[in-house]
């Protein structure tokens, strides 16, 4: 592990930075998604519950969720990354959404070429 973050979502115009709120929210709303059913930042309320409740490290979810510690000198002094936890615990979303996709009706994000 060489500490490089993978972006799951990269942007357009950089691989290095995540496509932007805008950017999500515009493609849940052309899948049809009003703002009060889902939005972007909603992904991330999700995945922090399910994962708190799915028993992994609360601060390897924060830290997945760049969230800086609320104790400040706590914050101050633990700079760790927790890559190789959150690699497992991203692996472990991933197997988690799979198995949720069985039998779910999955709608395409991109329309298909013509």
């Amino acid at each position: 592990m060489r500490g490089e973050l993978c972006v799951a979502f990269p942007s357009v115009r950089s691989r290095q930075r995540p496509m932007s709120d805008n950017t999500v929210n515009g493609a849940l709303r052309r899948l049809g998604y009003s703002k009060e059913q889902m939005t972007g930042h909603g992904f991330r309320h999700m995945a922090s519950t399910l994962l708190n409740e799915l028993g992994w490290n609360p601060d390897a979810i924060e830290r997945q969720l760049s969230h800086r510690d609320r104790d400040e000198v706590r914050g101050t002094y633990n700079l760790a990354q927790y890559m190789a936890e959150r690699c497992k615990m991203m692996q472990g979303w991933a197997d988690y959404l799979d198995a949720l996709k069985t039998g779910a009706n999955v709608v395409p994000i991109r329309k298909a070429a013509r």
